[in-house]
């Protein structure tokens, strides 16, 4: 019986409440996994689509999870309904370009300021 307590039926609802999967994963499956897992089923047709994993954000119960955690460490009470899926909100957030970042941070390094007193 424990083995089917390890797995957890998890399936994630995008922005525009079309879902991915349901899909069954191990309590030891990290959050990075299931990012990975949910750009590799990412719908191509969808306006705005994550290049990679960083772009990703996974909510669930109200918290945004950090790419260390286990699916294991997130569970929650509804978690433990026999035979229950969970469902995990997902959000697209592309980071700024490493161009525009770096140009701000160097104007604002090589900026001089002199005082004559």
């Amino acid at each position: 019986m424990s083995g089917v307590q390890d797995q957890l039926e998890i399936k994630f609802r995008l922005a525009d409440g079309l879902d991915i999967g349901p899909k069954s994963f191990p309590a030891a499956t990290s959050v990075s996994n299931l990012k990975e897992s949910i750009l590799a089923q990412w719908p191509k047709e969808r306006g705005i689509a994550p290049r990679t994993v960083k772009d990703l954000k996974v909510i669930s119960a109200g918290r945004i999870l950090e790419n260390s955690t286990t699916v294991g460490e997130c569970r929650s009470p509804l978690f433990d309904i026999p035979g229950g899926i969970t469902t995990m909100h997902v959000l697209v957030q592309p980071a700024p370009p490493e161009k525009e970042k770096k140009a701000q941070a160097d104007s604002k390094q090589n900026k001089c300021v002199c005082v004559i007193l």
